[in-house]
């Protein structure tokens, strides 16, 4: 059982859309994130999917409003509610969701396919 420093967690990896997992409680992943440009739109049927933003300026766009998030801000996107994440410049987020829960939710095709969980 160690602390986790953020900052340096970040540092290891450079590729967007690509969460990374720093640690686990209570049947749910704490995954870091970097993200750029837009995501798809997806929901997650039986898992809320909570995004705080570390570094940076998120849009998660929501079918019916827009929610902006600047540092320190955090969102929780409900089960069930259809979200697309978009990031005009690099963001650096934190999301706690089940460890069963896909990063692409209810979306599976040839561009958009969930990769096996890394740990870093």
């Amino acid at each position: 059982m160690d602390k986790v420093n953020l900052a340096a967690k970040f540092s290891l990896f450079d590729e967007h859309w690509s969460p990374k997992v720093v640690g686990e409680l209570n049947g749910s992943y704490v995954k870091l994130a970097k993200i750029k440009g837009e995501f798809i739109w997806h929901h997650h049927a039986d898992e809320d999917e909570l995004f705080l933003v570390v570094k940076g300026r998120l849009l998660i766009k929501l079918r019916d409003r827009d929610i902006w998030l600047d540092e320190g801000e955090f969102f929780i996107v409900p089960r069930g509610v259809e979200h697309k994440p978009v990031a005009e410049d690099e963001v650096h987020i934190l999301m706690l969701e089940p460890t069963t829960t896909l990063n692409t939710g209810n979306v599976t095709d040839d561009v958009h396919t969930q990769t096996e969980v890394e740990w870093i």
